[in-house]
């Protein structure tokens, strides 16, 4: 299989490890290894069965190329894309700069995008097919932007609805999506501490319905947990976001004032300097004075 925009590179090579198909550059040969090893190595995820289907995962050269073969649908700041339906995932290679992520969490984030849709199809809303791929890569990361995120403590935690519009929003407003969607998934899984996900992937499959495969796995309606989850990741995270914040602030006041403060002492020294220089000559003159009249006197 040659990809577009190949022609200008050396042969394109294959590797094949269980059911997974690597396509790749020759420069590339070995992070197209460290990945298969570690895909084979973990190829389960959290509630579902074993996936079967085949994947191809192709490693693009270079940035041009990667964009070349995602599409011009694919958001910029997109890192890597998996396309469920053709069971294909198209990742960055050796030269993707450092906001590109770890290659291997990153390929476990999309292969979770697959194993997803293989059991569930498009039934997942966005917001909870990113935040699962995000929970399987255990991606702990993600709730770092939470602790930052001023506006969980200002204007309070979305909805539902409107976390989904949020990853249309741009890079900003996608990382805090991500974030909020991890925590989603997170606490899902939480809410059966024995099976975990498991009953309610199998509900949802039978149902057809996340509000019904709540009800059945968990006892409650799907409106239930999106209250529960807005209260507590404002509850955990709001306060850390506003103190973050505040003493973000506060550095930066203090990174400002700083300055400030050492030029007015460098000019209180410099003028009580002065001062001391003409509180001595004017005693100086003042003794000079008073022996000249006596002398005079004399």
């Amino acid at each position: 299989m040659l990809l577009a925009g190949a022609t200008s590179l050396p042969a394109q090579e294959r590797l094949d490890r269980g059911r997974f198909t690597f396509l790749f550059y020759p420069r590339d040969r070995k992070l197209a290894s460290s990945i298969a090893d570690a895909a084979v190595a973990n190829d389960t995820f959290p509630g579902l069965p074993r996936p079967t289907q085949r994947a191809i995962i192709a490693i693009a050269p270079d940035k041009r190329r990667f964009r070349e073969w995602v599409g011009e649908s694919a958001p910029e700041w997109g890192s890597a894309i998996a396309f469920p339906d053709s069971r294909r995932i198209v990742l960055q290679g050796q030269r993707a700069g450092s906001d590109a992520g770890d290659p291997l969490l990153v390929a476990r984030h999309e292969l979770a995008h697959l194993a997803l849709h293989e059991f569930l199809g498009n039934l997942p809303p966005r917001w909870f097919d990113e935040g699962y791929a995000s929970f399987a890569a255990r991606e702990w990361d993600r709730e770092d932007v939470l602790m930052t995120n001023l506006a969980l403590a200002l204007r309070g935690m979305p909805t539902l609805e409107e976390l989904e519009a949020s990853f249309a929003g741009g890079a900003t407003s996608a990382q805090s999506a991500y974030a909020l969607a991890y925590r989603a998934v997170a606490e899902f899984a939480q809410l059966d501490t024995q099976h975990g996900l498991t009953l309610f992937f199998t509900y949802w499959k039978t149902s057809r319905s996340l509000d019904v495969a709540t009800r059945r796995a968990f006892g409650f309606t799907l409106n239930d947990f999106e209250k529960r989850w807005r209260a507590d990741t404002r509850r955990q995270y709001g306060g850390l976001a506003l103190l973050s914040n505040v003493t973000l602030a506060g550095l930066l006041l203090l990174f400002v004032l700083t300055p400030l403060y050492i030029i007015r002492r460098r000019r209180d020294r410099r003028r009580l300097e002065t001062m001391k220089a003409a509180d001595a000559a004017a005693e100086a003159a003042a003794k000079q004075s008073a022996i000249d009249d006596l002398l005079g006197g004399a």
